[in-house]
C-alpha cells in the first residue's frame, strides 16, 4: 500500500511540474482570464468556467487535487479553432467553490450539466482527464441525450481496494501560493483533500457504469500510467459498447503533457469521424 501511495503522489508532483512549464510558455492566463471567465451556481457551490472559440461545444474537465484549467492549455489552443471550448474548474479547484454536499460522481456530473446549461441547451462533446474522465463517464451515463462523444484520458476500471490514496501533503511553495490566491475558500483546502481522499478510496467505476454509456468513447492512457494501469484501462474499453482505444507508448498518467502530438493524433480523427 505504501508503494501505491508513493506512486500516486509522484504522479501528482509530475503533473504540477509540467503544468508549471505549460504556464511559462502560454500567453493566455487560462484559469484566470477575466475576458473569458464566467460563474454559474450549481446547487451549493458557485463554479467557474471559461469559454473560447465558436462552433460545436466541447467541455474540458481537468484532473483532481492539483488539476486546473491551465493544464488543458494545449487542448484549448487546438480546439478553439473549430469548436466552442468550455473549460471548467471543478468544485474545490482554483476559482470554484467547494460547497458542503458530499462528494459523489453524481454531484460532479450535475455540476458539469449546470455549466453546460449555462452555455448551451444542446448536446456537447466531453474531454476529461483522470478525475475529469471519471466525471465524463458519469455525465455520459446520466445524460445520454446531452453527450455526443466522450474522450476519457487516464481513467480505467476502478473498484474499492484496487488502490490506496493518501494525501499527506501541504499546499506549500510558490505554485501553490498562486493557486490558493485564486481560491474563494483557501482555508478549507486540506479538509477538502481529506474528503477527496475518502471519496477516491471508495469510488467505483465498473461494468454497470461502463455498459450504460451510449455515446462513442475514446479511452486513452499512457502505456506506463501508474494511476490508471493498462489492464484497468483495457477493461473499461472492453465494457463500453461503442469505444475506441488509444495507448500512447512510453508515457505516464499525464500523457497529454508528455506527448501532446501523439495524443492529438488520436483525438483529431475521433472528433472528425
Amino acid at each position: 500500500m505504501r508503494i501505491k501511495k508513493l506512486i500516486f503522489l509522484i504522479n501528482l508532483v509530475v503533473m504540477l511540474s509540467l503544468s508549471g512549464k505549460a504556464q511559462q510558455i502560454q500567453r493566455t492566463s487560462y484559469g484566470n482570464n477575466p475576458d473569458a471567465g464566467h460563474y454559474v451556481q450549481a446547487g451549493d457551490a458557485k463554479l467557474y468556467y471559461e469559454v473560447y472559440g465558436s462552433g460545436e461545444p466541447i467541455i474540458l474537465l481537468h484532473g483532481g487535487i492539483m488539476g486546473s484549467i491551465d493544464e488543458m492549455a494545449g487542448f484549448i489552443e487546438k480546439l478553439n479553432q473549430n469548436y466552442q471550448v468550455i473549460a471548467m474548474a471543478t468544485r474545490g479547484h482554483t476559482k470554484s467553490e467547494i460547497g458542503t454536499a458530499k462528494i459523489t460522481y453524481e454531484l460532479k456530473a450535475n455540476d458539469v450539466m449546470a455549466v453546460v446549461n449555462a452555455v448551451t441547451g444542446g448536446s456537447v462533446t466531453l474531454l476529461g482527464f483522470s478525475d475529469g474522465a471519471y466525471t465524463g463517464y458519469k455525465v455520459a451515463s446520466m445524460y445520454p441525450d446531452r453527450v455526443k462523444k466522450l474522450i476519457a484520458i487516464g481513467a480505467g476500471e476502478q473498484i474499492p481496494g484496487l488502490r490506496k490514496v493518501v494525501f499527506d501533503m501541504k499546499p506549500e511553495g510558490d505554485m501553490w501560493k498562486e493557486k490558493l490566491a485564486l481560491m474563494p475558500e483557501p482555508d478549507r483546502i486540506e479538509d477538502f483533500w481529506k474528503d477527496m481522499e475518502s471519496f477516491y478510496n471508495t469510488m467505483e467505476a465498473s461494468k454497470e457504469l461502463f455498459m450504460s454509456i451510449e455515446c462513442p468513447v475514446l479511452v486513452m492512457a499512457g502505456e506506463r500510467d501508474l494511476n490508471a494501469p493498462l489492464p484497468n484501462v483495457i477493461n473499461a474499453y472492453n465494457m463500453i459498447p461503442n469505444s475506441q482505444l488509444s495507448i500512447i507508448p512510453n508515457t505516464g498518467h499525464v500523457v497529454f503533457m508528455q506527448n501532446f502530438p501523439a495524443v492529438w493524433e488520436s483525438i483529431a480523427p475521433f472528433l472528425n469521424d
